[in-house]
Parts: structure tokens; C-alpha cells; sequence
């Protein structure tokens, strides 16, 4: 699988038969590039402006914005219902939990999710390969938060995501914090991550750079 990220919370997932996922698309106003990607599926994890920018995509990728089990494409994908807060919603709404499995690899994306997930929570997303979770805190679950639920969860991989970068128009911290809490972490020094293999070993922090269309 060929991970690329495009900033924020949004990433490109590409199989070795080309079949194209793209998560959490953001609009011009957050400070990336805005991909413009021809993609076969498009994850939603909540209906906010930075995360659900399905119209600037070209072609009709299929849009999976609610919680249940869907198979697109021989693409697995399971919807499970968070918040984007720590009050069940009641203050910024619902967040989707996406668990996908593609290219022989079961990859778990938070949205922005905004509490720690309860024991349930935990036993549906299951055991995972790839982690991508928010850290920069303020809308979401901050660095220490992250690394609380990434060990939780225990996957190979962890990629952080929804954090401060020199792009970015909105208020959040950091990866510092996550970073210090975790340890295990490396600086990948491109935008596009590629996995084969097996993976091994648990918690292994991969820090992306986002990438520019400019």
C-alpha cells in the first residue's frame, strides 16, 4: 500500500492495483494544496468544512459518510459511531471512526474524534496495522490523548494527524507532545509512505510531510 498525505486529516490510500481511498478532503480555507485527486472511494469522517470537501474531486468517487459496513470496489470499510467531543456530541457533533481493509491491510482513521473510546469502542475497531489519529487537541483529543489511545489500540504503524504545521490556518498544537508520550517516532522526510510486507513491531510512530500541489 502507498500512503500519501495531503495535510490535516486527509490521506490517500493507493493498493497495488491502482484502486485509489481518499479520507477527510479539506477546502481552500484550511491552507493546504486541495487535492484533486480521481479516487474510487472518499471517506467523511464528520460534515465540516476542513474534512468534507467531496465536491472539488474530479470524477464520482463513491462517498461513504455513515456508520455500518460497506464493500466498494472489494474494499472493505466499517463506520463506527464517536464524537467530536467530550459531551456525546452535544457541542461539536458526531465523529465516524473509519476501519478499512485494503491491500492485505486493515488501517484505522479517527476523524476527529474527541474523547477517549470506550471498552466497546476499543473490541469493534480491533486489531490494526496502520493508526491514524489526531494530536493537535482544541477541536479533537491532544497529544497525550493520542498516545493513551494509540497504545490501546497497539498497531504496527501510528501516523499522526489534525496538528500544527506551518500550512495550516487553524489553531491546534503541535506533534511535541504525542511525539514526547510516544516515542518510537520518525520523520519519514516525504509525503507518501510505502508498506510491504509484513509489518512488525508495535507503536512505530511515522511522521509525514504533507504534500504540496503547488
Amino acid at each position: 500500500m502507498e500512503i500519501t498525505w495531503f495535510g490535516h486529516s486527509c490521506f490517500l490510500f493507493k493498493d497495488r492495483s491502482g484502486k485509489k481511498l481518499l479520507t477527510d478532503p479539506f477546502d481552500t480555507s484550511v491552507g493546504y494544496s486541495v487535492p484533486n485527486e480521481t479516487v474510487d472511494i472518499v471517506t467523511v469522517s464528520h460534515q465540516h468544512f476542513d474534512h468534507n470537501y467531496v465536491e472539488a474531486l474530479p470524477g464520482i468517487p463513491a462517498v461513504i459518510d455513515k456508520t455500518g459496513s460497506f464493500c466498494v470496489n472489494d474494499i472493505s470499510i466499517k463506520g463506527i459511531q464517536s464524537y467530536h467531543d467530550k459531551y456525546k456530541g452535544a457541542k461539536r457533533g458526531n465523529n465516524i471512526i473509519f476501519v478499512i481493509n485494503m491491500d492485505g491491510l486493515t488501517v484505522c482513521h479517527m476523524g476527529d474524534i474527541g474523547h477517549m473510546p470506550a471498552p466497546e469502542d476499543f473490541q469493534e475497531i480491533g486489531d490494526i496495522d496502520v493508526l491514524f489519529i489526531p494530536v493537535g487537541g482544541n477541536y479533537t483529543i491532544d497529544g497525550e490523548e493520542a498516545a493513551k489511545v494509540s497504545r490501546q489500540i497497539n498497531s504496527h504503524i501510528v501516523i499522526p494527524m489534525h496538528y500544527r504545521t506551518s500550512a495550516l490556518s487553524l489553531p491546534l498544537e503541535g506533534t511535541e507532545k504525542f511525539i514526547m508520550k510516544m516515542g518510537n517516532s520518525e520523520k519519514v522526510g516525504s509525503s507518501t509512505l510505502v508498506l510491504e510486507g509484513s509489518l512488525e513491531g508495535f507503536n512505530k510512530v511515522k511522521i509525514l510531510d504533507y504534500k504540496s500541489q503547488l
